[in-house]
């Protein structure tokens, strides 16, 4: 037996290596699709039903846009000169949708070393900037705004610190051109508070006990360091006091100091969402929960804080096996009777984050208000972020980003036929749309043989 494993080793690694070999040339051939021109003549989108999510819904309404903007929103409405008329009688006209936290951009193919740049070495890392890893050749991303999704909050990841998030347009030649908010957030995973005294664990209740210590140890020695580097910095105009070398590290934290960046505190138990909201009053800081499967059960507390919350993945199971099957469907709605603010996420990789629209309806299917469940993953992810002056809702002055859907975004069998990011016609094609038609030419040819 032993032989036998030794004589195949080789030939797995041999596979292995061809495997990445082949992934690697996948990926630095990248996706084909050429990002769309800049909006040059004035846009007009007539006789559909219009959703501006803001305000009621709009039978047979007219949408305008010009130079990347919305002009007017109506029902009876002068068109500009040289306007660019599409008839869209039947369709519907909604938000772009908004993703407010994946790893779109930032990884491809999960065992491809090389195509996954999420996370740092180490624990503390405020100074990563999601923006600059994001890769704009990815796969990924026509296939997600084939959706609908136009909009996404690329997050990294870690076990603190993680770094900056930033909100990514899914459309341009460089992340410069695709970036409409950078930093957006910082994010920070909170430890696990709880004990486990199962008989299967590895670890000793005190030493778990210790490990919780020490990462909570860490947390308070780097805001305590980040505080003391804002102090010195800020310091430094006075006369006669030393100059400090800049550390990228602590002068990423002092726009959270300042409460001009929230904290998205990545936090799913009771014990978790408590404890972080307890530190985050004694640190005077604005924060967000991520996650926050168990949001609800603290609700009074989130709601006298004014916490929001990106309410994780509707997609899986309850967390305890005495919950109600539906405890992941229900989150939604239970955050928003608490009135809570809150968004959707998906909380699922890369690849799925296409069905983003398909986790607001499954909380709408569990008594979430449709209106809500759609505006979970258009404007309150804005309002959330900060951003919604320019998206999340179809409004004179804000980005012409759009889509037009034969139906319902949030039903599986409504398509968008129509995309706009700040007025620029999308190309909606991608890797399943090329490999859906060529499946059908393969077919057709096999009829006809």
């Amino acid at each position: 037996m032993r032989s036998n494993v030794m004589k195949s080793s080789p030939e797995r690694t041999l596979l292995t290596i061809a495997f990445s070999l082949c992934m690697f040339f996948h990926l630095a051939s990248g996706s084909d699709n050429v990002p769309a021109k800049v909006q040059d003549h004035p846009i007009a989108i007539k006789g559909a039903t219009i959703h501006p999510v803001s305000g009621p819904v709009l039978e047979r309404g007219t949408i305008i846009f010009d130079k990347g903007k919305i002009v007017a929103v109506g029902t009876e409405l002068r068109l500009p000169p040289n306007t660019e008329v599409i008839d869209a009688s039947g369709k519907h006209v909604y938000p772009g949708l908004i993703s407010s936290a994946t790893s779109i951009g930032l990884t491809e193919i999960g065992a491809v070393r090389a195509s996954v740049d999420v996370n740092e070495i180490g624990s503390i890392n405020p100074n990563i900037r999601a923006e600059t890893a994001v890769n704009p050749e990815s796969e990924l991303i026509p296939v997600a705004r084939a959706n609908g999704i136009t909009m996404v909050a690329a997050t990294p990841e870690g076990t603190l610190i993680a770094g900056t998030s930033a909100m990514i347009m899914l459309d341009g030649w460089t992340w410069e051109e695709m970036t409409l908010k950078a930093p957006l957030a910082m994010n920070l995973t909170w430890p696990d508070m709880s004990i486990d005294r199962g008989a299967s664990t590895l670890k000793s209740e005190e030493n778990q006990k210790k490990e919780l210590e020490a990462k909570l140890g860490e947390l308070a020695n780097a805001f305590r360091d980040a505080r003391a580097y804002m102090t010195a910095k800020k310091a430094e105009t006075a006369k006669g006091l030393p100059y400090h070398n800049v550390d990228v590290r602590w002068e990423a934290m002092i726009p959270v100091f300042e409460k001009k960046l929230p904290v998205v505190v990545w936090a799913n138990d009771v014990q978790q969402i408590e404890a972080a909201v307890a530190w985050a009053q004694r640190e005077d800081i604005r924060i967000i929960i991520g996650g926050g499967h168990d949001a609800w059960r603290v609700s009074n507390l989130l709601k006298a804080r004014g916490i929001a919350v990106l309410a994780g993945g509707l997609h899986r199971l309850p967390d305890r096996r005495f919950e109600e099957y539906d405890e992941p469907e229900s989150l939604p709605l239970k955050l928003h009777t608490a009135g809570i603010p809150f968004a959707i996420i998906s909380q699922e990789e890369s690849p799925h984050e296409r069905n983003l629209p398909y986790q607001a309806s499954r909380a709408a299917a569990y008594g979430l208000p449709k209106d809500e469940a759609l505006n979970a993953i258009t404007l309150s992810p804005a309002q959330i972020f900060g951003i919604a002056d320019r998206v999340g809702s179809l409004e004179p002055g804000k980005d012409a980003t759009l889509i037009v859907s034969t139906g319902d975004p949030l039903e599986i069998r409504s398509n968008v036929v129509l995309e706009f990011i700040q007025g620029r016609k999308i190309d909606l094609s991608s890797r399943h749309t090329r490999l859906y038609e060529k499946y059908q030419e393969k077919y057709r040819r096999m009829k006809h043989e």
